[in-house]
């Protein structure tokens, strides 16, 4: 077998680290992957540093260009897709009248770098999909963010003379988040990469600390105010209700005005960037001051890193970020990453929602003893602390990543929980459940050790929710993550750890673990997937395996205590890859689990490349092929021949197999009628 380029690993001088996986040395290769899902058809081509072609950059050094040879790959197998720009930057010291020998040594560093995901796959189809509209795609999450009673956050980062520009879903009260941001160059190409579903991800981490507060989902209101600075008074003029879909304003509008906000204003400058605006929903937001150029640069020179403009209370609030400085009181001294580091916050934080009422009723976590919980770094193993530890900055301890065990991270024990469920379109129900409310509960079982469970009423149970969406129970999932609702949230089981305890409470206890603000949001949506056939289509033609995994523990039916239902997964493996017998499924259905496949199946391709650099990297290509028969109907029968037992459908361009999960491990059977 032929030797891939390789290089020595930067981060560890050729000593092994987790970035190189311990091999010293990196794969100076890339592979480059298009796939039609319509067809099958799957072409391929290998970038070694012999392959660049380095050209001037405008923005100065040396850059070759890889999003032709994927345009390329497109055209093979007939797949419409416009691929992002796909660019290998070369080290500063490369120069075209260097040596070949030189000028390959910098190409292979060069890629080497790129290829830390070294696998990159397009999917595509036969025939163009519709583009999402910026406009239409802004005017859908404002709507959505005042059905759930969010904030839509638009914010732009500036990095040198780049900006990075990004839309998220927040609680309200939610701090500016931390740490360093990719987004995207415009904000109309931030809004056709962020769906509901992206802007939504995170939404816990984000507020996981915001003081709770009750709602008031009755009053679909809006503020009506003009465009005036906070540091006046706004006048007192009654909301209105407002039911047609939200006047945004047009994107550009809307990007220039978020730009002006990066300006600190010149001394003297009466138009004060510290204030925040407000834009009614008729009103589209300008920019308030003529001194500030659409770039968002002042004539003095002084910028902030970044800016945002919030949706609430159906108008856009305007704001600049600046830093607080490290030795700022209040804030603590002891960042994640151990040293310390100033924060990003809001120049001035736009006022209440409306629907906000009193706060939500509850105490601090008696096991959260301090702020930033720490525990020893590991420098000091064997002596004392480092003093040039990034972990710990020299301190010997540092913040634990762990959240505690008993609130979750949100430092209190609440006794109300605010649930939502959302079919994120146009049907929402806001549930309150409260500690100490008087419920009829119905005892159901007894838990190892003698504890009671109880099942609670049906305003409870959000099983019971999903039948008023049209979907089923199994179909609900964390709008967060979209991680599977767990059973006795479904069907409102409570565990009591002593006779006479409120069993609201320690359902509400258990249920608010770790949500922010106390919030729930939970979707009522069927994931919208391909069939199974063509995914197994798909992964045939990248020669790589496919396992469909079903459990049928349906004869546990009304017991509280066990999984009572079937459980999916449906993984990518390496064609050569067994079925091990702890690969069991977990998601509660087919649809669930493709979903999954799909969405990590980027990840899951660094995964299958192997670990040697040495070993290059294959490169899978397949004609259209047709699909195979559906397995699901046999995978039902088999799994119900076999009920408590697992059975796996491996998947390759040798065929198929059926495996069972036994006692004595893994074992052949028939599936017959696939073909």
């Amino acid at each position: 077998m032929s030797t891939a380029p390789t290089v020595a690993c930067p981060e560890c001088a050729g000593t092994g680290c987790p970035p190189c996986q311990w091999q010293g040395c990196r794969r100076a290769q890339l592979l480059l992957t298009v796939a039609n899902r319509d067809t099958g058809a799957v072409a391929s081509r290998r970038v070694t540093p012999a392959d660049l072609d380095p050209r001037p950059d405008p923005a100065g050094g040396w850059t070759a260009e890889l999003t032709p040879w994927v345009r390329d790959l497109c055209a093979t197998v007939a797949a419409v897709l416009d691929p992002e720009p796909l660019v290998v930057r070369l080290p500063p010291t490369w120069r075209p009248e260097l040596s070949a020998a030189d000028r390959y040594t910098l190409a292979a560093e060069a890629l080497a770098g790129a290829a830390r995901h070294p696998w990159r796959l397009w999917l595509g189809r036969s025939t163009a999909t519709t583009p999402a509209d910026p406009a239409a795609r802004l005017a859908r999450l404002c709507g959505l963010a005042d059905l759930l009673l969010l904030d839509l956050v638009v914010a732009v980062r500036r990095t040198g003379d780049r900006t990075h520009w990004t839309v998220r879903y927040d609680i309200p009260g939610s701090p500016v988040p931390a740490g360093p941001v990719e987004g995207s160059p415009d904000l109309a190409t931030a809004l056709v990469r962020t769906d509901v579903p992206a802007a939504l991800a995170g939404l816990a981490d984000r507020g996981l600390t915001v003081p709770a507060r009750l709602l008031d989902p009755a009053l679909p209101l809006t503020r009506e105010v003009p465009d005036v600075p906070l540091g006046r008074e706004v006048p007192d003029v009654p909301p209105t209700i407002r039911r047609p879909p939200p006047q945004t304003g047009p994107v550009d509008r809307i990007e220039r005005s978020i730009l002006a906000e990066l300006v600190e204003p010149a001394e003297g400058d009466p138009h004060d960037a510290r204030h925040v605006g407000v834009s009614s929903p008729t009103d589209t937001p300008t920019c308030r001051s003529s001194r500030r150029s659409p770039d968002g640069r002042g004539p003095d020179g002084t910028d902030r890193p970044g800016a945002e403009a919030v949706w609430r209370d159906g108008g856009w609030w305007r704001t600049g970020l600046r830093y607080i400085p490290e030795e700022s009181p209040g804030r603590s001294a002891l960042p994640a990453g151990g040293r310390p580091r100033p924060s990003l916050h809001r120049v001035v934080e736009p006022p209440d929602p409306l629907r906000l009422r009193e706060p939500v009723p509850g105490r601090p976590c008696p096991d959260c003893r301090s702020r930033d919980a720490t525990r020893p770094c590991r420098c000091g193993i064997g002596g004392g602390p480092a003093s040039d530890c990034d972990r710990c900055g020299g301190t010997g301890r540092r913040r634990s990543a762990l959240r505690c065990a008993t609130c979750g991270g949100t430092r209190r024990l609440r006794r109300t929980v605010l649930v939502t469920l959302t079919d994120l379109r146009h049907r929402v129900v806001h549930l309150t459940w409260q500690a100490g409310a008087p419920e009829v509960t119905c005892e159901v079982a007894t838990a190892p050790g003698g504890l009671t469970v109880v099942q609670l009423p049906e305003r409870y149970r959000l099983g019971a929710w999903a039948r008023v969406f049209g979907v089923r129970p199994e179909d609900l999932a964390e709008a967060d993550g979209g991680h599977a609702v767990p059973r006795e949230l479904r069907d409102g089981y409570v565990t009591l750890p002593w006779p006479g305890v409120d069993p609201v409470g320690e359902y509400v206890r258990e249920v608010g673990r770790g949500l922010p603000a106390g919030r729930l949001v939970v979707t009522a949506v069927r994931p919208d997937v391909p069939p199974l056939v063509e995914l197994i289509r798909l992964v045939v033609g990248l020669d790589l395996a496919l396992h469909v995994s079903l459990l049928d523990l349906r004869r546990h039916t009304g017991h509280p205590l066990r999984a009572d239902s079937r459980y999916w997964s449906v993984e990518v493996r390496h064609r050569d890859a067994p079925v091990h017998p702890a690969d069991l499924p977990t998601r509660p259905s087919l649809a669930t689990a493709l979903d999954e496949c799909l969405a990590h199946l980027a990840d899951d391709l660094a995964g299958l490349v192997p670990a040697d650099p040495d070993v290059p990297l294959p490169v899978p290509c397949s004609p259209t092929r047709d699909p195979v028969a559906d397995p699901v109907p046999a995978l039902l029968r088999l799994t119900a021949e076999h009920a408590g037992r697992a059975v796996t459908l491996r998947f390759t361009r040798a065929g198929h197999t059926a495996h069972l999960h036994d006692d004595d491990g893994i074992r052949l059977v028939d599936l017959p009628c696939v073909v």
